[in-house]
């Protein structure tokens, strides 16, 4: 889990309305035509090594390795820190050229400031000739990090004994751009410039972080962020206390086309993992130890971001600028919050008391943000055909047209059970209810601000597992009933009978040339 975040960007989004329901546009900005067109274009998943310690063989890695790829990610990130991750990192090589994916090094400078560029150098040195490290650039060991600028690369470049592509998240204005190969932009969220969420009309965005990074590059290699979400909600149960949230939203999907737009040489999800700070892709079931997350990630899987992302992927690699031919399984991908925003938790909330307030970036009760947030379900159709999306939000039906190809609607949620179908000619094609419903109390007695992410047909169950959970009831109110293990019902809950409909036009999915 990172303990920074920087002032993290976001592309603008525009939404046309309805009295319910709103389509959503793309917005297209033409700066964008700064395209960078090195051969071939990768995509990495950032992967956090310092919540795998319970991994006891490279077998622990191969299940997050086979849906990688099968998703069609080169390799994965492996972000340490720098308390001895040789093992670790060991088991993921090994496991990458058993599934034949790569991998390689992404340095968490929280944890390697200058001064240890030696101990930077030597792990570099260690696992450069490993068969599943990524080389580029005619066989040079790719290498990265979160944060670093004031790292001495010309002293990490010595001590790794080989000539490397560094691509570290230097900062433009911050880092030495002529040391290095390229620059990987980590900010993937829209903020106030200040790491807090929009604010006072301040507004920094993805599509500026694109742009700033592109010019101070000047040509070298850009590596373009993706994120689905951020929330998180520590207190002071731990010493990395910090509550706050950036309103992400549809951001997946519409980072996703701003990617295919722009053309980086690469692009990372952010993250495979990071379960603390709720934008993972990968399974809840993916062994990991428990760092407090467990509170808002238990029954919140994820998975559905990842096939949401998996077109998007294929299109980005073939050069395309929208992933409807890559479309290979019709799917409806859903998420949203399980509570309104105003709702009042304070009463039994983990963050309500003092926390550890070192950053900045601890508050108590709501999340710093919150307000930024829309009270909306959200959905992406990966239609091959056009049909009819239709939304049961708590008894309220929302009726959308969708073409063929990828389409973004959002609707206001209502509490109780949300339910989804696709129709053709009169015809459900196929439906299901969400196992979790939206709820007007608070779950555990804390503020969640994670995401609920299910799809159409349902997915395979994904739970966290007994490692995952170890921490759950830490900082949790006394007051609250609340076990350690997943809770959501084998069956759905009931569906309430529609009483308000509302009919929406289809959305654009690429933007203009």
């Amino acid at each position: 889990m990172h303990g920074l975040v920087r002032s993290l960007l976001f592309c603008s989004l525009a939404a046309a309305s309805s009295s319910l329901g709103y389509v959503i546009p793309y917005t297209y900005s033409r700066e964008l035509a700064s395209r960078q067109t090195s051969d071939p274009k990768m995509v990495f998943a950032h992967l956090i090594v310092g919540i795998t310690g319970n991994r006891a063989s490279a077998a622990d890695y191969d299940d997050d390795m086979k849906r990688a790829k099968a998703l069609g990610i080169d390799a994965f990130a492996l972000n340490i820190g720098n308390e001895q991750p040789e093992v670790q990192l060991g088991f993921a090589y090994d496991s990458a050229a058993a599934n034949g994916m790569k991998a390689f090094i992404s340095f968490d400078c929280n944890f390697f400031p200058p001064g240890q560029e030696g101990q930077i150098g030597a792990l570099i040195s260690q696992f450069a000739a490993k068969p599943a490290q990524l080389t580029v650039a005619n066989g040079k060991p790719f290498v990265s990090t979160f944060i670093g600028d004031n790292l001495n690369v010309d002293a990490i470049r010595g001590a790794a004994g080989r000539d490397i592509f560094f691509v570290p998240n230097f900062h433009p204005g911050q880092g030495d751009f002529g040391k290095i190969d390229g620059a990987f932009n980590f900010q993937g969220w829209p903020s106030n410039g200040r790491n807090k969420a929009p604010s006072d009309g301040q507004l920094v965005t993805v599509n500026d972080g694109d742009q700033t990074f592109l010019s101070n590059l000047a040509g070298k290699s850009y590596m373009a962020p993706v994120s689905p979400w951020f929330s998180t909600h520590f207190g002071g149960e731990v010493p990395f206390s910090k509550n706050w949230v950036f309103p992400s939203e549809l951001l997946i999907y519409q980072r996703w086309l701003e990617v295919l737009a722009l053309k980086p040489s690469f692009a990372e999800i952010v993250t495979w993992n990071d379960y603390g700070e709720s934008h993972y892709i990968g399974p809840l079931s993916s062994k990991h130890t428990d760092d407090g997350a467990s509170k808002w990630a238990n029954d919140m899987p994820h998975n559905g971001w990842a096939d949401l992302s998996k077109p998007f992927i294929a299109a980005y690699k073939a050069g395309a600028d929208k992933p409807d031919t890559f479309i290979d399984e019709e799917k409806i991908i859903y998420w949203y919050r399980i509570t309104p925003k105003g709702l009042d938790c304070d009463a039994t909330d983990t963050t309500m008391g003092a926390g550890n307030n070192a950053t900045g970036d601890f508050f108590n009760g709501h999340p710093n943000g919150f307000d930024t947030l829309s009270d909306d379900v959200f959905v992406v159709s990966l239609l091959k055909t056009p049909g009819t999306v239709t939304v049961n939000s708590g008894g309220t039906l929302y009726t959308f047209d969708a073409p063929a190809g990828a389409s973004a609607f959002q609707a206001p949620f209502k509490v109780g059970t949300q339910a989804f179908a696709l129709n053709r000619d009169g015809a459900e094609v196929m439906s299901a209810v969400s196992l979790k419903a939206i709820q007007d109390t608070c779950p555990c007695g804390i503020y969640n601000f994670n995401s609920y992410v299910g799809t159409v047909p349902e997915g395979p169950r994904d739970d966290l597992q007994a490692d995952g959970l170890t921490n759950f009831k830490n900082g949790l109110s006394s007051q609250v009933a609340c076990d350690a293990q997943p809770s959501l019902p084998a069956t759905p809950p009931p569906t309430a009978a529609p009483t308000v409909t509302s009919s929406v036009a289809a959305a654009p999915t690429s933007p203009p040339i």
